[in-house]
């Protein structure tokens, strides 16, 4: 019995050590940051730990001792004088216990390898999806948009395989930012991320609604950047290798009506293109906006993929506007209205329309991929109720098989859904709202009464004229 207590101890000891040693080695491949300047130890030097778990750079202690010897020197307080000094409301002495507020482990900054230690390549070429596998996995939760999907498809496996060939030769590949343009609710946002769940590459998502010019009250443009870098885990080498999606980005066009300074349009724009581009920009670790008391980090952007979105409301206008210049009167003429009922009508865009809107050339010239979404129609809607592995339909029936109850939609039940959506114009954000209208008295009652079996929404119950077909257990509903 003792020697096997004495193993089972050997073997608590050596998990314990294990553990430690686990978290050691983490703390290790962070770098330590001065508590006075901020700076990491790749810039401020050699770090001199101090009582309390905080670490010092050798410029702020000699700062702090030329300091002492200043006061030492002019400055002469008698004993009695200091001791009512230090006992002013709101005065006190520091002790080491003040000091015990290490740096927070989100505004820690991963170490870089060393020029001559060996890593492995941030990006691994042979495990890259091919654009037909990326499409196939878009393909089990985005109804439609076949379009987009190719697009973005080839756009992320080209990036990666760029990003990974970097250094292989010569010949230096372009970088491929997208715009894509679309009605509201027709799917930018939700295609974005659902790619960002089925690549393991850090992403962030933004909107460009919040970025004002720098000096003003708002997120910095480099904030887009240092989400992207709290996305990889503060590890540099990983977030710039990253993608950021900037939704709403037809919100920083420029506004001729305003003559004050556009500090949330056009000079947005302008301070993104360097972004876009490729440059080195000094960003936040762990917060959005530069203080004193945040630690910066470089981050290069030029292997960072850019995808911009945006609804563009009015650009529809714009587009119509230029194809009926050729309407005139005469047998052979286009009618004036002949856009008017054309859906896909954004799908013409050109770059004037684009400037026409607000965006700066600059920009546009650093999205060299731009790409429409189509309008949501009954049958796509129809078709985004039930097909996605998270159907709006199938997370209802999930709630109610817990309850022992199976959930059916006749197929006018679901057109009349559909057209309802279309009637509301916010795409597909407008079938959540009908259901969850709807369902609230079936998700109320049901609870109540445990021998109902199933239940079958009709067109009548959605259009109030009727009520849901209800069957108890051991019986179908008809």
């Amino acid at each position: 019995m003792s020697d096997n207590k004495d193993e089972l101890e050997k073997e608590e000891l050596k998990d314990v050590n294990s553990n430690e040693t686990s978290k050691d080695n983490k703390e290790d491949d962070y770098e330590k940051i001065c508590y006075v300047c901020r700076r990491p130890e790749s810039k401020a030097g050699k770090m001199i730990d101090m009582p309390g778990g905080i670490c010092v750079c050798t410029d702020c202690l000699q700062k702090s001792f030329n300091n002492f010897q200043n006061v030492g020197m002019n400055v002469n307080i008698s004993e009695e004088e200091l001791k009512n000094l230090l006992n002013m409301p709101g005065v006190h002495m520091m002790n080491p216990e003040d000091f015990i507020r290490n740096v927070p482990h989100k505004q820690k900054i991963k170490k870089k390898k060393a020029d001559g230690e060996k890593t492995e390549p941030v990006i691994d070429i042979n495990k890259i999806p091919a654009p037909h596998i990326i499409k196939e996995k878009l393909d089990d939760y985005v109804i439609g948009q076949e379009y987009a999907k190719k697009v973005m498809s080839v756009a992320v496996y080209n990036h990666y395989k760029r990003v990974a060939t970097n250094t292989m030769d010569e010949i230096e590949i372009e970088k491929s930012n997208m715009l894509m343009i679309g009605p509201t609710g027709c799917g930018k946002t939700y295609l974005v991320k659902t790619l960002a769940k089925l690549l393991d590459v850090p992403l962030a998502i933004t909107d460009a609604t919040s970025l004002t010019e720098a000096g003003y009250i708002g997120d910095d443009i480099e904030s887009v950047i240092s989400k992207l870098l709290a996305a990889a885990d503060n590890d540099v080498e990983k977030a710039e290798t990253g993608i950021v999606f900037i939704d709403e980005i037809d919100k920083i066009a420029k506004k001729d009506t305003s003559r004050s300074r556009d500090v949330s349009g056009e000079s947005v724009q302008q301070g993104m293109l360097k972004l876009l581009e490729g440059s080195e920009v000094e960003v936040p670790v762990g917060a959005t906006s530069k203080n004193a008391m945040v630690p910066l980090a470089t981050i290069n952007t030029k292997n960072i993929l850019f995808i911009c979105g945006g609804a563009f409301p009015g650009l529809e206008d714009i587009i119509k506007e230029r194809l009926n210049k050729q309407a005139a009167i005469g047998f052979m003429s286009d009618l004036s209205d002949k856009y008017d009922n054309d859906k896909n009508i954004i799908k013409n865009v050109t770059g004037d329309d684009l400037r026409k809107f607000g965006m700066i050339p600059e920009f546009l010239g650093r999205l060299p991929i731009v790409f429409t979404l189509d309008g949501l129609t009954e049958e796509m809607l129809v078709k985004i109720l039930t097909d996605p592995k998270n159907a709006i339909i199938k997370q209802y029936q999930k709630l109610l098989e817990l309850d022992e109850v199976k959930l059916e939609f006749t197929e006018d039940a679901l057109k009349t859904i559909a057209g309802k959506a279309i009637e509301k114009k916010t795409g597909a954000r407008a079938l959540r709202a009908i259901i969850e209208e709807f369902m609230l008295d079936i998700m109320y009652e049901i609870p109540k009464d445990d021998h109902i079996g199933t239940v079958k929404i009709t067109k009548e119950y959605i259009n109030g004229t009727g009520g849901p077909i209800i069957g108890m257990r051991g019986q179908n509903c008809i």
